[in-house]
């Protein structure tokens, strides 16, 4: 659970980002739906910490809300048709699949409704801009600590969380590409996926190692596969190296105990600011950015009290 020295900490992050994207203000109570991949992580939780603060700073008013499982693709596009319905004066949206609210989305741009892509953006151009990690670059980082831990030779997998959201095809392709490109004597053996839930990247992760009894690295590519990969390795007592991505509680006990050799962290209260505050900024007829970067850090227990990192991890 988010805390108030963590919120407050995470907020300090985007402050430069706010002080110098503008002032968007808003110049009456807004109604804003935002409408996320999930809600069963706390990296949405702080999504939402960080587009609360800046409803409460503007002035208006934000809905947020996600389907249970980021596998949900069905139950997103539900939320997204009800939130339609409702007639919000603009929408905050981050696609679980990058094809499927194509459609949902041509209606709310028809109806005059602006629509801010955030964390994983859609294969359209009916959004405004996307505030979101470089999940490319996030990854390829990963793959370069991953190559440093290993000694830049042997057998590496990847444990994912789908294969259809912006977000999934980035970190995969981000670490598998950097491997390829730049450690000749690393193979990639696996990409798996388990939706982003803890317990099925967990038998995936064993399945992984049963039968790659040489494997010396797991990329975990968002918080649930992470820790299922951790919680892998630890019940089968390997000594495989992870890297992780993302924060929040769990992950920060296994980094701290050694379990986990490190993780990327993103900046989630700074992606749920930009979105709230970049759907003020179209409203109020401001131009946009193609892309809000909200960048990203590599953590491990080294490092994760530097103020500059300890205020983007969140509980």
């Amino acid at each position: 659970m988010l805390t108030r020295r963590t919120l407050l900490g995470a907020l300090s992050a985007v402050a430069m980002l706010t002080a110098t994207a503008g002032g968007a203000l808003a110049q009456e109570n807004y109604d804003i739906a935002l409408i996320s991949k999930g809600f069963q992580h706390q990296f949405w939780q702080a999504v939402k910490a960080g587009a609360d603060q800046a409803a409460a700073e503007l002035g208006v008013t934000v809905t947020f809300e996600g389907p249970e499982s980021e596998s949900q693709v069905d139950r997103q596009m539900d939320m997204l048709a009800a939130a339609l319905s409702r007639g919000p004066d603009a929408i905050g949206f981050a696609a679980l699949d990058s094809q499927a609210a194509t459609p949902l989305l041509q209606q709310a741009n028809d109806a005059g409704i602006p629509i801010i892509a955030f964390d994983s953006g859609v294969e359209s151009d009916i959004p405004l801009t996307t505030a979101t990690t470089d999940n490319v670059a996030a990854a390829a980082l990963a793959a370069d600590k991953m190559a440093e831990l290993i000694g830049e030779e042997g057998k590496v997998a990847v444990v994912a969380h789908d294969q259809t959201s912006r977000t999934g095809i980035d970190r995969v392709d981000g670490f598998v590409n950097r491997i390829e490109e730049a450690y000749p004597n690393i193979e990639v053996v696996t990409v798996q996926y388990g939706g982003g839930d803890q317990l099925q990247s967990t038998e995936i992760t064993k399945s992984i190692l049963l039968a790659n009894p040489d494997l010396k690295g797991i990329f975990g590519a968002n918080e649930g596969s992470a820790i299922g990969v951790a919680n892998g390795k630890q019940e089968l007592g390997s000594e495989v190296v992870v890297i992780g991505f993302d924060s929040g509680a769990a992950q920060k006990g296994m980094v701290e105990s050694g379990l986990m050799a490190g993780a990327i962290t993103q900046n989630p209260v700074g992606i749920g600011y930009e979105t709230v505050k970049a759907a003020v900024a179209a409203l109020n007829g401001e131009e946009l950015p193609e892309v809000i970067d909200t960048g990203f850090y590599y953590y491990d227990a080294s490092n994760m009290t530097d103020p500059e990192i300890a205020a983007v991890l969140y509980d």
